[in-house]
């Protein structure tokens, strides 16, 4: 059973009433000195006890400060993941032959900001594909396609403007949780020789991973796939290539057949219709979309979508007397096999009226 922590008032009555037991003749009402003197007693004590009871908690790495959870974590080699930033490649325009040299920086209308990683020319059609990364690291620089850049400084010949082609792969620092998590993963499936919890915890000690997902055998025997993910979103080619890396000094020397790759992202569009209120649309679309989102994000690369729970996921929000999800038709399967995982991700959501 847990040890009792007295309170302050505890404490002090219990100095009081040593005192009294000691000397039955001694004052201790609230304005003597003896009353102030154990005032001051019980608030040390009380404190020495909030200390011991800090104490415990960093004793254990689930009940830690981050500062001694990663100690925890140190002890059995594992460090907490940096954020890491988004990379991909823009398209640049201008004069054929005219150059921008690494280190030149975009800026998207929101203020992220992009460096240029190698010297790009303009080829014959006027146009280059450049690589570049985001300046700050983390989730915010991650763009989908289409997204203007503007070059902060203009060479002659060359385009202001740019296009995002793909920029992904950018994922915040590990959380406590996360590390936590991976720890907790490591004390109770300890190393063995390079079974499928091994892949899946050496996959996540690389930082830009968030998941990881072990398919063995699934290109005939000796093989491991191992597909990942990072954030909510696909890694980019510099994280799968690490992954690639880090696994090979890893893997036992026999485990040739290793592939990493990333899922393929299969969009879902969604039907909605509701009965409500008119004075309620507003906030129920809203419930909707939220619940939705939330519903599409928790899956994992290769689980379904369940029609059912997304139905009761509307039916559940306030003032909604009725509801229809005409599509999908059905549950929505992702296609799991040798040459491709797909992950689920929420497309088009259209939300209308029941009739």
């Amino acid at each position: 059973m847990p040890y009792p922590i007295p309170a302050f008032e505890g404490i002090r009555s219990a100095l009081l009433r040593d005192l009294q037991n000691l000397r039955p003749d001694v004052a201790i009402t609230e304005d003597s000195d003896w009353f102030i003197r154990a005032s001051s007693i019980a608030s040390c004590v009380e404190g020495l006890y909030a200390h011991q009871t800090w104490i415990v908690r960093q004793i254990f790495p689930d009940t830690a400060d981050s500062e001694y959870l990663e100690m925890h974590a140190a002890i059995r080699g594992l460090q907490r993941k940096a954020a890491v930033a988004a990379s991909g490649t823009v398209r640049i325009t201008g004069v054929p032959g005219a150059q921008l040299a690494a280190g030149a920086r975009c800026k998207a209308l929101d203020g992220r900001e992009y460096v240029l990683d190698a010297s790009v020319v303009i080829g014959a059609d006027g146009t280059a594909i450049a690589s570049m990364r985001a300046v700050v690291a983390g989730e915010a620089g991650n763009a989908p396609a289409g997204v203007l850049l503007t070059l902060t400084v203009t060479p002659a010949q060359i385009n202001g403007q740019a296009v995002v082609v793909s920029m992904k792969g950018g994922v915040e620092g590990e959380t406590d949780h996360e590390l936590l998590q991976r720890l907790l993963d490591l004390i109770r499936r300890p190393p063995a020789g390079g079974n499928a919890f091994d892949y899946k915890r050496w996959a996540l000690e690389v930082p830009g991973v968030t998941k990881a997902f072990v398919y063995p055998l699934r290109r005939g025997l000796g093989t491991v796939d191992i597909a990942i993910v990072a954030g909510d979103g696909l890694p980019s080619e510099e994280t799968l290539e690490a992954v690639r890396t880090y696994i090979d000094g890893k893997r036992p020397v026999t485990a040739k057949g290793v592939y990493v790759f990333a899922p393929t992202q299969r969009m879902v569009n969604v039907q909605v219709l509701r009965k409500v209120a008119d004075d309620a649309v507003t906030v129920v679309d809203a419930q909707i979309r939220s619940r939705l989102v939330d519903q599409f994000h928790a899956l994992n690369p290769g689980e379904s979508w369940i029609k059912s729970r997304a139905e009761a996921l509307v039916t559940n929000i306030s003032n909604v007397e009725d509801r229809a999800i005409p599509w999908p038709v059905s549950n929505v399967v992702p296609v799991v096999n040798e040459n491709t995982v797909e992950w689920l991700r929420l497309g088009v959501l259209t939300i209308g009226a029941l009739a």
